[in-house]
């Protein structure tokens, strides 16, 4: 039988972000458990910040009936001279019934102990309590609470409890509370709970309680709501979809409003002002013609036909925080910036000052220069470096931490900076995250570069290297931005030759664990391609990264191309046979060795190949298996492993430098297709 299930789990306000992080897991895990229980079946989860929610439309009220087989030690060892042996009478314990009644049967062709037994399904209503008890404490939310006398913790308080299969109340407890049948519906519709006699009736008193318990519903009418405002004053709203999520999960009854504040606070640096109203008050910016204005949005969890008072209440609120932000502001453009006070200011233990930081990153910029043979001096480059940590001096920073390197920007154009220095120091933290946007130009790319090398290597030279999940100081994302940068402005960076000659300017550092670990995010970074591509191409030893990237594409496109898997076949061959030859030394081919004609148009198609130019890896690995034919016809009419060693290892040297050409790109063989 199949009946309505409602569970409803009412807390003091879940707060935002920790639900928002574990709100992927929470359904899986309910139905884990139900799978394990055998009581699986289609479910909704709902939230809001007072109450999450499980209902299902047709719950099974038992278990089905099952049956449960037990195997155990082969008979020649559960039975000596016919007599049982302890093996024998330990499996029928554990099964739990007489030795007389345990059988035999079969598994993996041996004849051995076997027991089966008819399992009765249990009712469902024996079940949801230890379920809903599972299910609640796998919930990961990271810091929890206890509150009164209880023992256990969880992310709130909860303060009352549903669970009804049908109309029927099933009897649970939660953390000492007992399940019943009330609710609680918006706090301005009525502060007491509300009892309620049918799951249908639930649905109904939250409605009329000005409670909308679906959070796509919530999502859709914020979102309405922004349309007729942009419509109504000609405006866009700035929608940060994670901005969104939250306002969603802290709300129940969501009504957007239009604010407002000081058009005198529009002096401030734009982030300044957009971080004020994110990150403290969850306002959502709005702009006229891509710039800001002084509107805002708020998302009103408030059950009122009048709203001024809301409205009202929050431009009160935001008035302080932006003038505490101009006051900072306009006291930062009197002191101007400057680096004193970084050389006290320390780095990490072990690692000196920022101001030890800055004259490290010089030395890296300069090389970087040299290597990448940047046009112009470095005039405007150890200028933007030396000024690049300025900022974390500024009162604005202090108080806003997200804004460093954006402030130092602001500043340094205050000051008359050059457009130059201006943008590399407000970009020396770009890319800050997998979709992010790089350095727009190459100067700030190798002052974004310098920072994160120098933290890199910085790091690796005191051992705080990352483990597992851990990665404190975001070294892997410093990588992942250090490739990004070289390969989108084509940058030669060497992994290899590169760290090592940077190196020298540290503490003694593992460089083989340096480079596995650039390894790793090169991988990361080529995530969408088949791995095996991309270990084909590091196997060779190549560590640049424009040569690396170009490599890859070059195989990952001929990979994918119709009938790659008839060469694939010819090739993996000719790494078989040559597996023998040593590839680091010269090859050298004696056509004069040559018996057959086959054995002559191999050489010659391979020297006519070999001996042209191509534009890209893609044409010359193309070209190289454009040899098939010739090699098909090798194989059909020369034996390569004659008893005659000269013709026998010429034979071998012209297939190992067709080889070997490939392996200048890629190894074939590695591939997995």
């Amino acid at each position: 039988m199949l009946k309505p299930l409602l569970i409803e789990i009412g807390v003091e306000e879940l707060p935002a972000v920790p639900l928002l992080k574990e709100l992927k897991n929470i359904e899986k895990k309910y139905a884990d458990i139900l799978e394990r229980n055998s009581l699986l079946g289609e479910f909704e989860f709902h939230y809001t910040p007072r109450r999450l929610v499980i209902y299902h439309a047709e719950f099974k009220t038992h278990q089905e009936d099952s049956v449960e087989e037990f195997f155990g030690a082969p008979i020649s060892v559960a039975y000596k001279d016919g007599e049982p042996t302890p093996a024998a009478k330990g499996f029928a314990k554990k099964c739990g019934v007489d030795l007389s009644e345990i059988t035999r049967g079969k598994k993996a062709n041996k004849e051995v102990l076997y027991y089966k037994k008819d399992v009765k399904g249990k009712s469902s209503l024996e079940l949801l309590s230890s379920i809903i008890q599972e299910w609640i404490k796998s919930l990961e939310f990271g810091k929890s609470m206890r509150w009164g006398s209880a023992s256990e913790s969880f992310i709130r308080p909860i303060r009352w409890l549903i669970v009804m299969l049908g109309d029927e109340l099933v009897d649970v407890n939660l953390f000492g509370v007992a399940s019943s049948k009330t609710t609680f519906v918006h706090r301005i519709a009525n502060f007491e709970a509300v009892e309620i006699s049918s799951i249908k009736e639930y649905f109904a008193t939250l409605k009329n309680g000005g409670v909308t318990l679906f959070a796509d519903t919530r999502r859709k009418n914020i979102l309405h709501n922004f349309d007729v405002i942009e419509k109504e004053n000609d405006f866009t709203i700035e929608i940060d979809e994670d901005l969104l999520d939250e306002v969603v999960a802290i709300t129940e009854n969501p009504t957007a409003l239009l604010g407002s504040f000081d058009v005198d606070f529009l002096r401030l640096p734009p982030e300044v002002i957009i971080i004020s109203m994110k990150e403290h008050q969850r306002y959502f910016p709005v702009f006229k013609d891509k710039k800001l204005i002084n509107k805002f949005i708020v998302v009103s969890n408030a059950l009122t036909d009048d709203f001024s008072k809301v409205i009202e209440g929050n431009e009160k609120v935001l008035r302080p925080r932006l003038a505490d932000g101009l006051f900072f502001y306009d006291n930062d453009l009197k002191s101007g910036l400057s680096t004193a006070g970084l050389e006290k200011v320390a780095f990490f233990k072990g690692l000196g000052t920022l101001g030890d930081k800055i004259q490290r990153e010089l030395k890296i910029a300069n090389t970087f220069f040299d290597i990448f043979k940047l046009d112009g001096d470095k005039t405007d480059l150890n200028r933007a470096v030396e000024l690049a940590k300025a900022d974390l001096m500024s009162e604005m920073v202090y108080e806003f931490t997200e804004l460093q390197g954006l402030m130092g920007g602001y500043y340094a154009s205050a000051a008359g900076e050059s457009e130059a220095v201006v943008s590399a120091i407000k970009q020396q933290y770009l890319p800050d995250g997998e979709d992010s946007e790089l350095p727009s130009t190459p100067l700030s790319a190798i002052v974004a570069m310098s920072l994160k090398l120098d933290t890199l290597l910085a790091l690796f030279s005191v051992k705080e290297i990352p483990t597992g999940s851990r990665d404190p100081f975001a070294l892997r994302r410093a990588v992942n931005g250090i490739i990004r940068i070289s390969i989108e402005h084509k940058f030669e960076f060497d992994i290899v030759k590169t760290l090592t000659h940077l190196s020298s300017g540290y503490a003694e550092i593992d460089m083989q664990k340096l480079e596995n670990f650039f390894l790793e995010r090169v991988k990361q970074y080529f995530k969408s391609v088949n791995p095996s591509i991309v270990e084909a191409v590091l196997v060779t030893g190549e560590r640049e990264l424009l040569a690396l990237e170009q490599k890859i594409q070059a195989l990952n496109n001929i990979v994918n191309s119709e009938g790659f898997t008839e060469y694939f076949t010819t090739f993996k061959r000719v790494a078989n046979i040559t597996k023998d030859v040593d590839l680091s030394q010269p090859l050298f081919i004696n056509k004069c060795s040559f018996e057959f004609e086959a054995e002559a148009i191999l050489f010659d198609k391979y020297t006519e190949i070999t001996s042209s130019k191509y534009e890209n890896y893609e044409l010359e690995l193309d070209a190289l298996l454009g040899l098939k034919p010739q090699l098909d016809r090798f194989f059909e009419d020369v034996m390569v492993n004659v008893e005659n060693e000269v013709v026998k290892n010429n034979r071998k040297c012209l297939i190992a430098s067709v080889y070997k050409s490939i392996l200048k790109i890629a190894d074939i063989k590695e591939v997995s297709i």
